[in-house]
């Protein structure tokens, strides 16, 4: 981009891309000072002490249109002066507002590599940021599959350890049941073992639809349970929780036109049972209100507070 000085300061030719900054406003006839306006060192200079200098480096900015920072070097004729202009960093913003194209530049102008450039590392950046989302979408699966049990669809042993640390590093109040299925042993001997997945995922979702959304279900073992129970405290709610979800698994299941029969038993525990709650004492009391249960005859349940 270019343009020429009179030996007084006035515009008497444009460069057409230089032109194009200033669409419907002629540049041609006008005091240099009243279309730029100078940066830096040269702010307060006027244009024919410029002028007067073998040749000058400019920063500069036109008054009209996007305040876009141009470089310039200034080159004294005898008729005046040429000014060549560059956008410099402001490349790729002034392609964007002015629309130029290839042809607006020289042949000899870097503005094309740099776009070019620019264009690179934008096209490389966005396949970086698809890369990073498909790994963060990868990892975030793979997390996901680590927590769940592949029958059930239910969070896993490693998914509690990590529940439970995170809800007693915040000291969240809880209750933890320990379900263990019962007559479930005999469903595998008498019908086999797809029967016995297929009691396993029914058992799942009679959970499911007994607990909360913000609860927690859990299979860590064959036909062993976990429920967390955020928030509850209540002896007289978790009574009537457990013997709901108790009725519910003793409703006969078919599987293959057999119908299997289930019960559950159930230890019980609740974080404000202890001064300083751990994991591992919460599951052992639980285990241990669990077998209580069952040497009762199962189908109940039992607190570890009252055993």
């Amino acid at each position: 981009m270019h343009l020429r000085l009179d030996s007084a300061g006035v515009i008497v030719h444009v460069g057409p891309t230089l032109a194009k900054l200033q669409a419907g406003i002629p540049f041609c006839g006008q005091s240099f000072h009243k279309v730029f306006t100078l940066l830096g060192s040269h702010a307060e200079l006027p244009v024919v002490d410029l002028l007067a200098r073998p040749q000058v480096k400019l920063s500069l900015r036109l008054l009209a249109g996007p305040k876009l920072a141009l470089k310039g070097v200034l080159v004294p004729t005898p008729m005046g002066a040429v000014l060549n202009l560059s956008f410099g960093i402001s490349i790729v913003t002034a392609v964007r507002e002015y629309a130029l194209t290839g042809t607006d530049f020289a042949a000899t102008d870097l503005a094309m590599e740099m776009l070019y450039l620019v264009e690179a590392k934008s096209v490389a950046m966005g396949e970086s940021r698809k890369l990073n989302a498909r790994l963060q979408e990868t990892t975030l699966a793979a997390q996901e599959e680590a927590f769940t049990d592949s029958l059930t669809g239910l969070k896993n042993r490693r998914a509690m350890d990590h529940i439970m640390d995170q809800f007693l590093a915040s000291e969240k109040v809880f209750a933890l049941m320990h379900l263990d299925l019962d007559r479930f042993k005999l469903v595998n001997d008498t019908f086999g073992h797809a029967a016995g997945d297929h009691v396993l995922q029914h058992a799942a979702l009679i959970m499911l639809a007994q607990t909360r959304k913000e609860d927690a279900v859990l299979r860590v073992g064959g036909d062993e349970f976990i429920l967390i129970f955020p928030g509850v405290t209540d002896l007289e709610t978790l009574d009537a929780m457990a013997d709901r979800l108790i009725r519910a698994l003793e409703k006969p299941i078919e599987s293959d036109g057999r119908m299997c029969k289930i019960s559950g038993s159930v230890g019980i525990t609740l974080a404000t049972d202890y001064a300083v709650p751990a994991a591992s004492q919460l599951l052992a009391d639980a285990d241990t209100a669990l077998y209580a249960a069952k040497n009762a005859g199962g189908a109940q349940h039992r607190f570890f507070s009252k055993l």
